[in-house]
């Protein structure tokens, strides 16, 4: 039992070790002594302005980390029944509801959908479900593009980021309300650029007893869209699951199980290279990662008991209001409206 779950209580001792360290604490600790005037100034400014001093909350500090792993707790089970990524709730729903710098929400939010990859990543790859010859040309793009991405949205403001981060979790919501999936897409014909990358494949489909034999075709403008969706995940920390799945699948005709397993997998490759920027940035702050990434694995355990007994139609309409929900708040938070 000990064994089952040891990586799981490894995970819980390294967040209480984190969130009890003497030395973190919230830098809003320090301002008010850093800007009071020194003895004997007086409150002389020199001929300078006089900066006020930033308001000190009176919340404890330690009541944010737990709020924040209660929350991604329930986004871990919900993300598992919805079928969409942790980082996609979490970025919208944590940027727009908590007092974080929407640079940390977004850092951490990759290393949220990140987490996940890796887990599932190897089982994948063993079952021959993610392809590494349709994955590895798909992930050198997506990847240069996702540090593109991110070196954009740490250029950019805070609200010009909550506006675009809100419109493009509204346009989400529209691709998941709207967008049909097809189990075994019918390729006429395998490109030029597929034939020459080799991606194609075989796998064991259980449900079928038999095993299915694939290719793709229109692979180079599957290619470049995934040039923007390398740009969005890493300027938004969204990851790219809600996209990557119905590109590969609808638009270059692979195999649903093999998209969903690939586009898994990508997620180890492209989210590395933008996390990078963000943590050489310093916008990885482990007070929010660490409860966040226990949060969501020990609500994936939850969520994936509980999803042989929800209606998948439901907990999938619950998820969309969620974020349009969380794509109002963002959008309407960039723009001033509702701050």
């Amino acid at each position: 039992m000990l064994h089952r779950y040891s990586s799981v209580i490894t995970l819980v001792l390294i967040m209480v070790t984190a969130l009890f360290m003497p030395q973190v604490s919230f830098a809003a600790d320090a301002v008010p002594a850093a800007m009071a005037p020194a003895e004997g100034d007086h409150g002389e400014s020199h001929g300078a302005p006089a900066v006020p001093a930033a308001p000190v909350s009176t919340t404890p500090w330690w009541i944010w980390p737990l709020s924040l792993f209660i929350v991604t707790f329930i986004l871990g089970i919900l993300a598992v029944l919805g079928g969409v990524g942790g980082g996609v709730l979490f970025v919208p729903i944590v940027g727009g509801f908590f007092p974080f710098n929407i640079d940390f929400v977004r850092g951490a939010g990759l290393l949220v959908a990140l987490a996940g990859a890796l887990a599932a990543g190897p089982g994948l790859l063993k079952r021959n479900l993610a392809s590494l010859r349709l994955a590895l040309p798909v992930a050198l793009i997506a990847s240069a593009a996702a540090i593109v991405g991110a070196m954009i949205g740490l250029a950019l403001k805070p609200n010009v980021v909550n506006t675009l981060l809100g419109a493009t979790i509204l346009f989400i919501v529209i691709i998941m309300a709207t967008a049909k999936k097809s189990d075994f897409p019918i390729v006429p014909k395998p490109d030029n650029l597929s034939q020459s990358l080799g991606i194609m494949g075989i796998y064991r489909e259980e449900s079928l007893g038999k095993d299915v034999e694939w290719t793709v075709h229109k692979t180079l403008s599957g290619l470049l869209l995934f040039i923007v969706i390398g740009i969005m995940a890493g300027m938004f920390g969204l990851g790219a699951g809600w996209a990557n799945v119905p590109v590969l699948n609808l638009l270059m005709g692979a195999p649903l199980k093999i998209s969903v397993a690939t586009s898994k997998f990508l997620l180890s490759i492209t989210d590395t290279s933008a996390a990078w920027v963000y943590l050489n940035q310093g916008a990885v702050l482990p007070m929010i990662v660490v409860p966040s990434l226990v949060g969501i694995m020990l609500g994936s355990i939850v969520g994936v008991k509980i999803l042989a007994k929800a209606k998948p139609k439901a907990i999938k309409w619950m998820v969309i209001g969620l974020l349009l929900f969380a794509g109002l708040r963002s959008l309407l938070k960039g723009l001033g409206i509702w701050p």
